[in-house]
């Protein structure tokens, strides 16, 4: 039972990192930055308010981890869940994070981008719903062909 509420109270620390680091990613990228650029920059940016929780963390539980208070055994398997629960998840913050960020990221615009389209395509079909599309005259292609090309397309002469 001890543990399981170490591991809720692990759960916790792990999120709150997360969040400061894809917060700032979203800030960074708000203010121009381009996507990669700014995954990259935050990691080492909020390393040290990611970090600073963790270790505050995991040196709080240092004396109930090593029972060294009365009754320490029964809250001793909380202690020990949560600092190697957040040694292992502030590895994973700092690397697997920032990694799901940019797969998360371009699954959003490719679903965003095949949205549009779809889009634009209902919009065009529901448009030309009944009328003949429009095909080019002979006359046109002709007129089109005679067109002079190169540097002085479009001058005419004047005599």
């Amino acid at each position: 039972v001890m543990s399981f509420m170490g591991i809720i109270l692990l759960v916790g620390v792990v999120v709150n990192n997360a969040i400061l680091l894809v917060d700032f990613i979203n800030q960074q990228r708000a203010n121009g930055v381009k996507k990669l650029e700014a995954v990259v920059s935050s990691g080492p940016l909020r390393l040290r308010a990611i970090l600073m929780t963790t270790v505050s963390t995991m040196i709080g539980n240092l004396p109930v981890a090593l029972a060294m208070s009365e009754g320490g055994e029964i809250r001793q398997p909380m202690s020990v869940a949560v600092t190697g629960g957040l040694f292992t998840s502030t590895m994973l913050t700092l690397f697997v994070i920032p990694v799901v960020y940019l797969i998360l990221d371009d699954i959003k615009d490719w679903a965003a981008g095949r949205i549009h389209r779809y889009r634009a395509y209902r919009r065009f079909k529901t448009r030309c719903a009944g009328k003949p599309l429009p095909i080019p005259s002979p006359a046109g292609a002709a007129a089109a062909a005679r067109e002079p090309e190169g540097l002085d397309a479009g001058v005419t002469a004047v005599k």
